[in-house]
């Protein structure tokens, strides 16, 4: 990996603690990439250590901080999340970060705008649990709320991208952007996957059907994010990146 696509973290300013089995290890990592999400960012968190106590899952969150000047690493670990600091900039790499400080055999990722429903992630373990290695959201066999996705994203740029995904990589994806999707660590790490932007959530489906990972999809909600800002995607630039990512 050359030093353009290095992701490093600092060590953690604030520790919380994971819920541990008595065998000491941890099942499940809940990755939330963060910068500037001080409306949505708690309860994000909140949202997550709840289904992480109502299943009973030996688990933490994580909230890979990509340099939020706003107070939403101090939301995050007020309320019990280890907090891990991304040095290089981009969605991709932030998740990257996260990922690399889990201590969990399985991860889940999820945006920190509150557009995912983290109370689902029992049946993402339970996919993963069954032996799965990727476990899909699905936002098209699911429900996307009123005002949750730009006419733009939904009729145009996200069926056309898997459809394009689909038909040069064989991949039995349905849904390749969705942003909440749960997996084996282990089996994620043997794929290096690189990029350091929004590419990155079609960078991993790519890769998993090449190194034949076990894939499989639930129906999952998309909701209009709580942000009071606008939100990082940019539709054309990042669009552009992922294109240029498919048939590069």
């Amino acid at each position: 990996m050359n030093a353009s696509n290095t992701v490093t973290f600092s060590s953690d300013r604030h520790e919380a603690e994971p819920t541990i089995h008595e065998d000491g290890g941890i099942e499940l990592s809940v990755v939330m990439p963060c910068l500037n999400e001080r409306a949505t960012i708690g309860v994000c968190v909140k949202k997550a250590i709840d289904a992480i106590e109502k299943y009973a899952i030996r688990g933490e969150v994580i909230v890979a901080d990509n340099g939020s000047t706003d107070g939403s690493r101090e939301i995050a670990a007020a309320l019990g999340a280890r907090v891990v600091f991304i040095d290089a900039r981009g969605y991709g790499s932030a998740l990257r970060g996260g990922i690399a400080a889990a201590r969990g055999r399985f991860v889940l990722m999820g945006d920190a705008d509150d557009s995912y429903d983290f109370s689902q992630l029992g049946a993402f373990v339970e996919k993963l649990r069954e032996g799965y290695d990727l476990v899909m959201g699905n936002r098209f066999k699911g429900r996307i709320m009123p005002g949750a996705m730009p006419p733009l994203h939904r009729y145009l740029g996200n069926p056309v991208l898997t459809w394009v995904g689909r038909l040069f990589f064989k991949s039995p994806v349905g849904d390749f952007h969705c942003g909440l999707r749960a997996f084996r660590k282990d089996a994620i790490e043997r794929l290096e996957l690189r990029t350091l932007g929004m590419e990155f959530a079609s960078e991993m489906v790519v890769k998993a059907t090449e190194f034949g990972l076990g894939v499989t999809e639930i129906p999952t909600t998309l909701s209009p994010d709580g942000r009071d800002r606008a939100p990082h995607l940019r539709t054309w630039r990042d669009g552009w990146r992922r294109v240029r990512f498919t048939f590069g």
